[in-house]
């Protein structure tokens, strides 16, 4: 049976200095796992009997009421984990609040906000990084 997973891709805007385009003041939220490799990763977690995606989404976040859902973009990802399949859905949520507090369950260790190259280094998989840069085209698109 194929395991199903939701999150979301949370950015963040800080004050650009004068002189940088806009698209340079997007920070992406990665968290790193506290099991397994220690990968990289947006907020995301399994499905519970009876919730929906985007409830598991904003479940896994934590954040509700700091993020304010993009609408637009959702992303479906397939890949195998210990040789079965899983999907995962993901949304794009902006954070309006720079310096809110970002809590951490038992399942992640640290976390970081990265602009995209750095976002993209640490994401390490290659369908994430594909996902991000889509992201920021999709925010760059919409300036």
């Amino acid at each position: 049976m194929a395991v199903r997973a939701c999150g979301l891709i949370i950015y963040r805007r800080l004050q650009p200095a004068p002189s940088s385009k806009v698209t340079d003041s997007i920070e992406y939220l990665l968290l790193q796992t506290s099991y397994g490799t220690h990968h990289w990763t947006p907020p995301k977690g399994h499905v519970d009997p009876g919730e929906d995606d985007l409830q598991t989404a904003f479940r896994e976040t934590q954040e509700e009421a700091e993020l304010t859902l993009i609408e637009g973009y959702k992303k479906e990802l397939h890949y195998p984990v210990h040789g079965k399949p899983k999907t995962v859905v993901y949304w794009l949520a902006e954070m309006k609040d720079c310096n809110t507090e970002i809590k951490l369950s038992e399942e992640h260790q640290a976390f970081q906000w990265l602009k995209l190259e750095d976002a993209c280094k640490f994401a390490e998989y290659e369908d994430m990084q594909t996902t991000l840069k889509e992201v920021h085209q999709f925010l760059c698109s919409r300036e």
